[in-house]
């Protein structure tokens, strides 16, 4: 009996289906973790990219990557496999960036609220002007968090808005209505830039 089990063991994992891995990974965790290694490998750069542009910086992007990475080890045998592999994964980063956020967001307005340096304060106020030369990832600092989250979960993750939808536990005509109007504002920031 122990022959035919030490034989499904014996896979390529590169070669296997998001599902099939996550049916390995049903049966493997936690005493073997190739399938799960292999998921994590696969979605390893975007989902660090994904994490990079909503959070605005390297650090806490890998923080957030870790984290989730350690949400997927633990949860990955109770994923029921309702939605895709790739959905869930994004709705976990998600709710992950959006902690994170918050929690940066409380330490800057304390930071603030301690600040007593002027010169400090004037050069923050300047500092906008200068990060909107930087890119798409400078843009984003400038939209709201939810609609930064919309472009990053289709251009960077490049998911379907109806898996958008379902991460973000909206609508599929606001995920849409909430994508063109980001958009759209990006579109007049890049505009009045390019005009002065």
């Amino acid at each position: 009996m122990n022959k035919p089990q030490s034989l499904s063991l014996r896979y390529d994992p590169r070669e296997l289906s998001d599902e099939e891995l996550v049916e390995r990974a049903h049966v493997e965790l936690f005493h073997v973790t190739r399938a799960y290694e292999e998921l994590m490998r696969r979605y390893q750069r975007t989902l660090f990219n994904v994490c990079a542009r909503y959070l605005g910086n390297d650090r806490d992007a890998d923080d957030v990557c870790q984290e989730v990475m350690l949400k997927v080890l633990y949860g990955l045998k109770n994923f029921e496999g309702k939605s895709k592999f790739k959905t869930w994964l994004y709705s976990i980063t998600y709710n992950e960036c959006i902690t994170q956020y918050r929690k940066e967001r409380r330490k800057r307005r304390l930071l603030d609220a301690l600040s007593l340096d002027p010169l400090e304060e004037a050069s923050e106020e300047k500092s906008p002007k200068v990060e909107e030369r930087g890119g798409l990832e400078r843009w984003l600092v400038h939209v709201n968090p939810i609609d930064r989250e919309i472009l990053v979960l289709r251009f960077v993750a490049e998911l379907e808005f109806q898996e958008i939808a379902d991460i973000m536990h909206m609508g599929l005509s606001a995920t849409k209505m909430r994508y063109k109007r980001a958009l759209d504002r990006l579109r007049e920031k890049f505009s009045g830039l390019s005009e002065t």
